[in-house]
């Protein structure tokens, strides 16, 4: 299923416009959930984004929002604490109470985990709780800056830095994390909850993952994340997570709800129509005839988010189902008993001057090259004359032949 993103902004806890991003299906929403990020990070963390991406191509509509003073949201960090962050969250959850639904689904990574559990007690609509990481007591975080606790203490402020980024970090914000009793609120969850945690988190060690799961009433499940790091840098960690909340979820959720559909991505029938999702720099939902919904992207190498396949890769795609599609036509209408077809394609660009065969004589041509592998009791000549056909497909003939391209813009 395909995704697209919309900005959305909205007023924190202390009065100030917050920032987030609302990842949408194209098609049915199942459920609303809300991602709370992890400490001095921001909403597009990779972490954040590809979770919150992966669940809406799930169908699962995602909120995630930068807290008060941090990403592109308004305020001072140095006046927000785990309380305050606390309220943000619930602020971000009357949002979609009021514009869309309340959501069913609460996920929060390190400290945003404690948030989402602190918080759940307060959204009776939540059916599911997921934490990725997420400490047993908020006063964990104070091991960022352990070297300037004491300065803190006796200037009543002192600036550190968290990740390469200087904070601001004030004695309020001390005494905030320190009263806060993590185990009632897990306790008295009425919620579903399912902990994630990496066994070698260096950040965030996994015992705390143990004192939730304990602490919290069932139904409660726990994943490792086996080798993963904290900030689940590793993309496929990142997938994983999504697709097991997905999974997960699902025993949790009523009915599909509403359907999320994008006036600029409807393709009628014989077409096809493409149109930015926002989600990343290049990312692209691609509506077929207005049945198939796809992605497309440029890999991470060409500042994409590697969302989907690229548009090479797509021409690749269409030329290799074509000659597949074509070769097991011709077989059956000669009875050749071809049991099995792949087919392996690359592109890449080489110089005129070494295709001895090409008109082209000077600069770059593109090349494609394809490599059919094909099974089945059938002798050599068939297999040569299987070779001539696949040059037969409709796709191979159109990138051989003159192809007219209009465009124009619409009004």
């Amino acid at each position: 299923m395909g995704t697209r993103s919309e900005k959305i902004e909205f007023i924190g806890a202390q009065g100030v416009a917050l920032a987030a991003r609302l990842d949408l299906p194209e098609g049915t929403v199942r459920a609303h959930a809300l991602f709370a990020h992890c400490f001095t990070c921001s909403k597009d963390i990779f972490a954040a984004a590809k979770i919150s991406q992966g669940l809406a191509a799930r169908g699962i509509a995602v909120l995630r929002f930068d807290f008060t003073g941090l990403g592109h949201s308004e305020g001072e960090f140095a006046n927000t604490n785990f309380t305050s962050n606390v309220a943000d969250l619930l602020a971000a959850v009357d949002w979609l109470r009021q514009n869309r639904e309340a959501p069913a689904i609460v996920i929060g990574h390190s400290l945003g985990g404690a948030a989402v559990l602190a918080a759940a007690g307060s959204i009776p609509e939540a059916k599911a709780v997921a934490t990725i990481g997420a400490p047993a007591d908020p006063a964990h975080v104070s091991h960022n800056f352990d070297h300037a606790i004491e300065l803190i203490r006796e200037k009543g402020e002192a600036e550190v830095k968290l990740g390469g980024r200087p904070f601001t970090i004030k004695q309020q914000f001390l005494d905030d994390i320190a009263e806060q009793k993590m185990q009632d609120s897990i306790a008295n969850l009425k919620a579903a909850l399912l902990v994630f945690h990496a066994p070698l988190d260096s950040y965030v060690g996994v015992e705390n993952a143990g004192m939730i799961f304990t602490a919290a009433k069932h139904p409660k499940s726990f994943v490792s994340l086996d080798d993963a790091d904290h900030l689940l840098s590793r993309r496929e960690d990142a997938a994983y997570v999504a697709e097991v909340i997905s999974a997960w979820a699902t025993r949790y959720l009523g009915e599909t709800g509403e359907v999320a559909t994008d006036p600029d991505l409807k393709a009628a029938p014989g077409t096809v129509v493409v149109a930015e999702t926002g989600t990343g720099k290049f990312a692209q939902s691609v509506s077929v005839g207005g049945t198939h919904t796809l992605q497309a992207d440029e890999p991470l190498t060409y500042g994409g988010n590697d969302t989907g396949p690229s548009p090479y890769d797509f021409l690749l795609a269409g030329l290799g189902a074509c000659t597949s599609m074509t070769l097991r036509m011709y077989a059956e209408r000669k009875n050749i008993p071809l049991e099995k077809i792949s087919i392996s394609l690359k592109h890449d660009k080489i110089h005129a001057d070494d295709c001895e065969t090409c008109e082209t004589e000077k600069g770059k041509l593109d090349r494609i090259e394809r490599e059919i592998k094909i099974s089945g009791d059938f002798d050599n000549d068939t297999r040569i004359r299987l070779l001539e056909i696949a040059d037969l497909c409709p796709v191979h003939r159109t990138l051989h032949s003159e192809v007219l391209i209009t465009s124009r813009l619409k009004d």
